[in-house]
């Protein structure tokens, strides 16, 4: 996935998927929730039958659930992403064409979000996950480029969708093959929407023993770990970090997620500018802070039921009516409408997310009244739970705060990171950190070292290999370098940088007809992307070129 947001975005046909991921076990290929669940209906039919109406249980699908009318986006480059119909299947299809009239078809396999507020679509390529470029908005009603895109003046390159982009809109979300970012061997994933388990744990015992032995009840949790099933997916600040060791991915219900990640903010900016910050949004509310622990995300949204919009008015002014039952607000506060959340929820815009509004929980009591940026924000990253976050924490939402794009945070992250060195010693993502950084400074020969060290705890880190070996060739060390990068190159042919940078020192060894190879086998998975395509031209007669 592109960045943080993009993932917010977002029956199964079994048949047409077994065709593109061949080889696989019927029991690995992924479910519905309708399915997933059946065994729950059986007991608590009237629950899970509403359940499947909600955007929770329908955050994702088959494509072909989620069909479009034709539509063509145009986008800077000179690219046409084209969603059509495939008659023969019935399934949605994205057609790329490049500038160069060139073409490519892929057919969308799922689809990602309720379409509450948008969808976007996955594709499989030789077990690697891509994401669409395009998605469609529901503000708009039509299709346009993702966030982060329309600005691009160049051909986009695949987009990668990694584990941690699926787990909010699929159940049991599986880990890429190790040393890939995409690739899975198996399913990325069991089912697809939200499964019952998702929030209520594993129910297998619930299911054997015929209701006697419990399953988790998030109503009778301490405030905590009841919270943080709806923060799991709900909440992610300006930075998320994982802790170390850790992945969002183990989180089960009955636990706290704070255990599992930390979420940072920028100081003085406002939670409305943030896509996904509902959860924010709601501890800033009045409502919130008067009500302590004894109010959270139930007390107005029922995860089982969602209204539709003629019972939705109705359905939210009794929760609000719960607390404010005085008789001015039941009978004269306003009485020319009933809708409470239309003056104290207003809509608003996220800056990450074009074409999109989201419902502002702060509840503000006055409306009316403009709620600016009353500081500007800084460039000081704040932990949204203090009390769990740890230094190393910190000092890795920096570094990932740079990788996005604010290079100014460099100093403060390497500083950071430097001052807790000692404590990473089986640390592999701090340790790739400091090596990026170290290399980025010129200091290769302790970038080289500290890739090294992560080698020898995760042979396969993507990270390690690619930028040690790229040291390598810098040094002269081609044999040493063509090692390095091939292995990380054989699980991720569909990484433009890294194709290139094994081209080149294919190159740099004499061996034209294996860098062309290279650069042909990411150009399958980019097609019409300039770089490549330049480059691949460049290794008809090998000349010198420079390792990136």
């Amino acid at each position: 996935m592109l960045s943080k947001v993009t993932a917010r975005f977002y029956g199964l046909s079994l048949w047409l998927f077994l065709l593109l991921l061949a080889g696989r076990s019927l029991a690995q290929v992924p479910t519905p929730v309708r399915i997933a669940d059946a065994s729950c209906a059986k007991c608590h039919a009237e629950i899970c039958n509403k359940y499947l109406m909600t955007p929770m249980a329908n955050a994702s699908g088959a494509a072909s659930e989620r069909p479009h009318p034709l539509s063509t986006v145009q986008s800077r480059a000179g690219v046409s992403y084209t969603i059509t119909s495939d008659v023969t299947g019935g399934r949605a299809s994205l057609l790329s064409m490049t500038s160069k009239s060139e073409s490519k078809t892929v057919s969308l396999d799922y689809f990602l979000g309720s379409g509450h507020l948008g969808t976007t679509y996955i594709y499989a390529a030789n077990g690697f996950l891509f994401e669409s470029p395009i998605a469609w908005y529901a503000a708009s009603g039509n299709f346009d480029m993702k966030p982060g895109l329309a600005g691009m003046s160049r051909v986009v390159p695949a987009l990668p969708l990694q584990s941690g982009c699926l787990r909010c809109h699929m159940s049991e979300v599986r880990r890429s093959d190790p040393g890939t970012l995409n690739r899975y061997k198996n399913s990325a994933f069991l089912h697809t929407g939200v499964t019952c388990e998702a929030c209520h744990g594993d129910s297998t015992g619930h299911v054997s023993s015929g209701g006697k032995i419990k399953v988790i009840n998030p109503a009778r949790l301490d405030a905590a770990k009841r919270d943080s099933i709806c923060i799991n997916c709900h909440l992610e600040g300006d930075v998320l970090v994982e802790r170390a060791g850790r992945s969002a991915l183990d989180f089960v219900p009955g636990e706290s997620i704070t255990d599992f990640a930390s979420y940072y903010v920028y100081g003085g900016k406002a939670a409305t500018a943030r896509a996904v910050s509902e959860v924010e949004q709601f501890a800033q509310s009045g409502c919130k802070r008067a009500s302590g622990e004894t109010m959270s995300c139930t007390s107005c949204h029922d995860p089982h039921f969602t209204p539709d919009k003629e019972q939705r008015v109705a359905f939210y002014r009794s929760k609000c009516l719960t607390c404010h039952s005085n008789a001015k607000f039941a009978e004269s506060h306003h009485p020319e409408t009933k809708d409470c959340t239309s003056c104290h929820m207003k809509q608003t815009g996220a800056e990450n997310i074009p074409h999109v509004a989201w419902t502002d929980h702060r509840i503000l009591r006055i409306p009316e009244v403009a709620q600016p940026q009353r500081t500007p924000a800084t460039k000081e990253l704040a932990a949204i739970f203090p009390e769990a976050g740890t230094k190393r924490d910190l000092a890795m939402a920096y570094y990932k705060a740079m990788l996005a794009g604010d290079k100014a945070l460099e100093p403060t992250a390497w500083g950071q990171l430097n001052g807790v060195r000692s404590d990473l010693a089986g640390d592999p993502e701090a340790l790739d950190a400091l090596g990026v950084m170290a290399a980025a400074r010129g200091d290769e020969p302790s970038a080289a070292d500290l890739f090294r060290k992560v080698l020898s705890i995760n042979g396969n880190d993507l990270t390690a290999l690619s930028n040690l070996g790229t040291i390598m060739a810098k040094e002269g060390k081609l044999e040493e370098a063509q090692s390095l990068l091939n292995a990380a190159f054989a699980r991720n042919q569909d990484i433009p940088g890294l194709a290139s940078n094994v081209a080149r020192v294919d190159c740099m060894a004499g061996n034209s007809d294996a860098a062309k190879k290279v650069l042909q086998e990411a150009l399958f998975y980019n097609p019409g992307l300039e770089s490549l395509e330049s480059l691949n031209t460049q290794m008809s007669h090998c000349p010198a070129t420079n390792v990136r």
